[in-house]
């Protein structure tokens, strides 16, 4: 135990003494300083210090011969060093030697969130945040273990338990004291560190696909005419329901100007023509972006800084102009775009030479399709970093965009949970660790996300990526992202009938066969072959599990030869099937019958998602009840140039979404346009019309 005076201490050393059945190392400074003010009414004294550090010692190594697996100390040396340096500027090289060198397995900080308590040795009531934070900042540059204990005597023997528990089994797996804390502070449970080690070891089990989902086959194909109806089912039931729309806005443009960023790193600007470098690399890419240069949203601000900042750039050739152009986009003294988020970069330069980021694209898109009483909710969920630049362009934006529309947008953000962090391991799928020899943590990927998303309150959520936006022709968009949202509606009004139904005492065998009927046509799920055995109550039980889950209803288009997922019947260890979005990497494309069914794929998933994650009472479902927990990812990057493993969380619209109520909709290319690479931003609905 480390901390001030009167923290609390002796307490948690005795509680957690007793809880294990083992001993406790008291304070001895205590019993002699008391002894001494009895004696002489004298306070410690410098030449104190040695014997109270001697005393201690000898008091804990005693104490240990006699300790049942855990030793707690009511104090150590490191106590006696704080308080030498706080009462007489000094401290012995003798004592500090020995605090400095004296290990334990952690050191729990007692916070100061305890009242003081006077007695005859206890002085400084006053100044206790700034002692605290010196025993701390002793713990940090002594680079020792440590985790700080607040609260109740209580809350405090409780949070000890935890601790310990989760200790015991970091070092049980091999882990330090000091990869503890970390993992502590990551928020991460030793179990899951130990189950993601396992999942390296084993691997991931490879998604099975019993088929593609095609039109007629998992895939409803509706008319103009359906989704204008749907369209008005949204429209005269959207006044009765909280809506929102949830956009991923973390990742970084990295990906965005990898080629450009390939050029920069391997050019040879001195030596040869940008000609030769294509030809030399095959590198198809470059040729498209400067061939379209003049067309990009951010041209003629680049171009007027290289004016600006090179007096002699009027008489450069291309080449140079154009290395200097690229240069300048993505150097971190300038533009620095790879190292910013998609969502803040310019994508759309209107006739009126007006540019807009992707940020203020999904203002407009929510304003137009996702508000209700005219109030529109937006979430971004961002790097904490970000954010700054997030709200710097809501702030440009937000006013004149709710003055032309009429509609309010509220607009909030969150953060990836540390806590999903992954633990990273090298080739041997031992755990990695950096040069520091600390151990390395990677995002979880936007699998992750799905605790951002459970912590909305909302009747229907609208998803879509921070890249798949438009220029111009934001009605055709909101046309069929409310028609989907109408289908959604329409399924919700069935599955609430129903689900009432089967609590009500009326229900009968043919009431049970509608719904069966309809859960079979309609939501595209089998039932168990022997259910005509079933007694009532248990049928009733099976449909209602069926029913009572989050939906999803999925805008897929037409495969135009885009990377990522798509929508497959996939077949489970119980043999069940179900529709859902499958990765190519989470298919085993060495198995010849796995890589024919993933080729007859006629559709492609824009994660285009509408989302109902209430039930039929109106509750909240707990998301994280739902997901697949072995369709994870198994990722190889690098690091320092060292090669390591890492491991992604089921994807949010793939296993994180695997056992909800999943329904595809065909629906047009002209939903879908993603901004994968710089170059796409050259296509037609990126570009003024």
């Amino acid at each position: 135990m480390f901390g001030p005076e009167s923290t609390g201490k002796t307490t948690l050393a005795k509680q957690l003494a007793d809880h294990f059945q083992t001993v406790w190392a008291p304070e001895f400074a205590r019993d002699y300083l008391q002894e001494k003010w009895n004696i002489s009414q004298k306070v410690c004294e410098p030449e104190d210090l040695l014997p109270i550090a001697i005393g201690q010692v000898k008091l804990e190594n005693d104490s240990l011969q006699k300790a049942n697996k855990y030793l707690f100390c009511d104090t150590n040396l490191m106590v006696t060093k704080v308080f030498s340096e706080l009462y007489y500027n000094f401290c012995d090289p003798i004592l500090e030697k020995a605090a400095t060198k004296h290990k334990y397995d952690l050191f729990f900080l007692t916070d100061i969130d305890v009242p003081w308590t006077k007695d005859d040795l206890r002085d400084k009531p006053s100044d206790r945040e700034k002692t605290f934070e010196t025993f701390k900042k002793t713990l940090i540059e002594n680079k020792k273990p440590f985790v700080v204990i607040s609260g109740t005597p209580e809350e405090r023997f409780n949070k000890g338990l935890k601790i310990l528990s989760d200790l015991e089994k970091a070092k049980n797996i091999g882990l330090s004291s000091s990869d503890f804390v970390k993992i502590y502070e990551y928020g991460v449970n030793p179990d899951t560190i130990l189950k993601h080690l396992a999942i390296f070891k084993k691997g991931m089990p490879k998604t099975i696909l019993d088929r593609a989902a095609v039109i007629g086959d998992g895939i409803a194909k509706l008319s103009e005419t359906d989704f204008k109806l749907f369209e008005s089912l949204f429209d005269s039931e959207k006044d009765k329901l909280k809506l929102k729309k949830f956009v991923p806005a973390s990742g970084a443009a990295s990906r965005m100007f990898k080629f450009l960023s390939e050029f920069l790193n391997d050019f040879k600007v001195n030596e040869e023509s940008i000609n030769a470098y294509i030809n030399r690399t095959k590198d198809n890419a470059l040729t498209v972006f400067l061939a379209g240069l003049e067309k990009y949203p951010f041209y003629e601000e680049i171009d007027d800084a290289l004016k600006r900042n090179y007096s002699n750039y009027h008489y450069w050739n291309k080449d140079l102009k154009d290395y200097y152009f690229i240069k300048t986009l993505l150097s971190p003294k300038y533009l620095n775009f790879a190292g910013k988020p998609k969502g803040i970069l310019p994508f759309h330069k209107y006739d009126d030479g007006y540019i807009t980021t992707p940020v203020e694209e999904h203002l407009k898109e929510c304003a137009f399709y996702s508000s209700s009483n005219n109030t529109a909710f937006l979430h971004f969920t961002i790097s904490e970093e970000h954010q700054i630049d997030f709200e710097k362009i809501i702030g440009e934006v937000k006013e004149k965009i709710e003055r032309q529309s009429g509609i309010k947008i509220t607009i909030k953000f969150s953060y990836q949970n540390k806590a999903t962090d992954t633990i990273a391991v090298d080739v041997n799928n031992e755990p990695f660790r950096d040069q520091n020899g600390e151990l390395v943590f990677r995002p979880g990927g936007h699998g992750a996300l799905i605790d951002n998303l459970n912590n909305l309150d909302a009747d229907i959520v609208f998803i879509k990526n921070i890249d798949n936006v438009i220029q111009n022709h934001i009605e055709e968009i909101a046309l069929y992202k409310k028609a989907l949202a109408g289908v959604l509606i329409a399924l919700q009004q069935q599955i609430f009938s129903y689900s009432n139904k089967l609590d009500s005492d009326t229900i009968t065998e043919d009431d049970i066969e509608e719904i069966v009927s309809f859960v079979k046509n309609k939501l595209n799920n089998g039932i168990v072959s022997d259910f005509e055995k079933y007694t009532l109550g248990n049928k009733i039980s099976y449909i209602k599990e069926i029913l009572n889950r989050p939906i999803r209803v999925c805008g897929m288009v037409k495969n135009e030869g885009e990377p990522g997922g798509g929508p497959f019947w996939i077949k489970h260890n119980n043999g069940h099937v179900s529709l859902q979005i499958v990765e190519s990497s989470q298919v085993d494309l060495n198995n010849a019958e796995q890589l024919a069914i993933s080729k007859t794929a006629t559709h492609f998933n824009p994660v285009d998602l509408i989302c109902g994650i209430k039930n039929y009472k109106g509750e909240k479902f707990d998301l994280t009840q739902f997901v697949d927990h072995n369709s994870g990812f198994i990722v190889e990057k690098n690091k320092d140039g060292r090669a390591l493993k890492a491991y992604e969380l089921p994807g949010l619209w793939n296993g994180a979404m695997a056992k909800w109520i999943t329904i595809f909709v065909q629906v047009p290319l002209i939903t879908f346009n993603p901004v994968k690479t710089v170059n796409d931003l050259l296509k037609p609905a990126h570009q003024p019309q």
